[in-house]
């Protein structure tokens, strides 16, 4: 018997790319898992998937940039999914493109409170219960936190400021037996990029280009990134937390553009 077993599992941005993926490897693995996305007909399908398998999962429609929303969230899932909450996973995020001269301070703070001030305060209302199961949070960073890639400022900074975020959570957190964790994607196949403002023909181009830029010669799949996701929420991972896990086919140790 999988070991997530009837845990109580939060996943934002559940409705497409890693949070998806994440969210079907969960409710593969026993986790009564709550989906979080802003779009309904989106998650709708996902949790279709995951009850197909024999899962279980819940859709909450919300928006982490709002506080009232995420306080929502967490007392939905502590009141309809068993009383709880043992894994976090903050897997909501979005980029933009834009330099230091050009990204507005409309852009900027949008990013801010999807990528940053979203998981912040999802980490701070589920706290509680976190504490209660020894449970434990995996926030989904980027290689861009290690890195600096020009174009994509707010992004950068936004992806850095949640690393930081992960390492002092879980310094805080440590002695009250609640592990923090990160990942940091390199360049994944997901809707990130188009979302972000990317045509399909210019999206093309990058993730051929991207080819040349990951040492390991492809980008990476959702799919990938969710199982190094599962195991850091996992027993397997119990002597971890603080740290900042690159899954990026070499990306972070080069300086390709």
């Amino acid at each position: 018997m999988s070991e997530m077993k009837n845990k109580v599992v939060i996943i934002t941005g559940a409705s497409s790319g890693i949070g998806r993926a994440a969210a079907i490897k969960f409710g593969g693995g026993g986790a009564r898992v709550a989906l979080v996305a802003r779009s309904g007909d989106k998650l709708a399908e996902v949790v279709r998937l995951i009850e197909a398998d024999g899962g279980e999962a819940a859709a909450i429609v919300a928006d982490v940039t709002l506080k009232a929303d995420v306080e929502r969230v967490v007392s939905v899932v502590v009141e309809t999914l068993g009383g709880g909450i043992d894994v976090l996973v903050n897997a909501a995020g979005i980029l933009k493109a834009g330099t230091v001269e050009d990204t507005s301070l409309t852009d900027w703070d949008h990013l801010m409170k999807i990528n940053v001030r979203g998981p912040f305060y999802l980490m701070q209302c589920a706290m509680p219960y976190l504490i209660e199961r020894e449970g434990n949070v995996v926030n989904v960073s980027s290689v861009n936190a290690v890195r600096a890639f020009p174009g994509v400022l707010a992004y950068c900074v936004s992806k850095a400021a949640l690393e930081q975020l992960t390492r002092c959570t879980a310094l805080e957190m440590a002695g009250k037996g609640v592990r923090v964790n990160s990942v940091n994607p390199g360049v994944t196949a997901t809707q990130l990029h188009r979302s972000g403002g990317m045509d399909e023909e210019t999206y093309a181009a990058f993730l051929e280009h991207s080819k040349t830029t990951h040492p390991l010669g492809r980008v990476g799949q959702p799919e990938e990134v969710a199982e190094l996701i599962y195991f850091l929420a996992s027993s397997k991972a119990a002597w971890i937390t603080g740290g900042t896990h690159l899954i990026d086919g070499g990306r972070g140790q080069t300086c390709a553009r």
